[in-house]
């Protein structure tokens, strides 16, 4: 939207505004409005350090959804940081890169570190094309996050 300022960051990509680690992002502290942090935090083995630099760049009020897979059939996170094969880490978290499967205990973690968590099933409350356009899955809950 062109009355929006946007930046884009990420690690690895190159076609980002800012390279940054999540563990130690390079902005001020309460920059930003709202951030969204896209199906990072499953890759990060210290997801606290990483929810509590989301927290410190959010300004008092704001927004952030951080969304991730999630099994809500787990009670509490799975994580075994003694998995470390690609192949290990398929069978165990789903994906080769991944270093754990949230479950519900998930929107507590991030309320933990400060944030206001609402879960929200966008799924039932939007049509369907725009669950498809969005890319949600029907059922999924989103932490939409606020920092007091």
């Amino acid at each position: 939207m062109k009355n929006l300022d946007y930046t884009t960051a990420d690690l690895y990509s190159p076609i980002v505004d800012v390279k940054a680690d999540i563990l130690d992002l390079p902005f001020d502290d309460e920059n930003f409005d709202i951030v969204f942090c896209n199906h990072v935090l499953e890759h990060i083995e210290d997801d606290t350090k990483a929810m509590k630099e989301l927290y410190r760049i959010l300004k008092p009020g704001g927004m952030g959804v951080f969304q991730i897979p999630q099994d809500l059939g787990l009670e509490k996170t799975y994580e075994d940081f003694n998995i470390t094969s690609k192949e290990d880490r398929k069978k165990h978290f789903g994906q080769y890169d991944h270093v754990r499967i949230y479950g519900k205990d998930y929107f507590d973690r991030l309320r933990k570190v400060g944030f206001t968590v609402k879960e929200v099933d966008y799924s039932k409350t939007i049509s369907a094309e725009l669950v498809d356009k969005y890319r949600l899955t029907s059922g999924e809950i989103l932490p939409v996050c606020f920092k007091s």
